[in-house]
C-alpha cells in the first residue's frame, strides 16, 4: 500500500525536521513541524481505520511518536522564545 509508505515518510520527516527545528528554531519551522505531526496523525488514523489493525499497537506507537515530536516542538518553541526575549 502506498499510503503506508507515505505515512512512514511523513513520520520520519517529522522527526528529522523537529530535531532540526530544535537546533535552529523559527516560527516557520515550528509551523512545518506541527503540520507534519498533524499529517502523521491523520494518515495513521486512516491506516488504522482502513486496515482494521489492532488498535492497541497502533495507538502505542502513535502515542510514542506524538509525545516525542510534541516535546521537540515544545522545546524548540521555548528556545525560540528565550532567544526572542534576549534580542529585545
Amino acid at each position: 500500500m502506498i499510503i503506508v509508505l507515505i505515512h512512514v515518510i511523513i513520520a520520519l520527516a517529522g522527526i528529522v525536521f523537529t530535531t532540526f527545528t530544535f537546533f535552529m528554531p523559527s516560527v516557520a519551522k515550528l509551523r512545518i513541524s506541527s503540520g507534519l505531526l498533524v499529517a502523521t496523525l491523520a494518515s495513521g488514523t486512516y491506516l488504522t481505520w482502513v486496515s482494521h489493525s489492532r488498535l492497541i499497537e497502533a495507538c502505542m506507537m502513535g502515542l510514542l511518536y506524538t509525545a516525542g515530536v510534541s516535546f521537540g516542538i515544545y522545546a524548540a518553541q521555548r528556545k525560540l522564545a528565550t532567544v526572542s526575549v534576549r534580542e529585545k
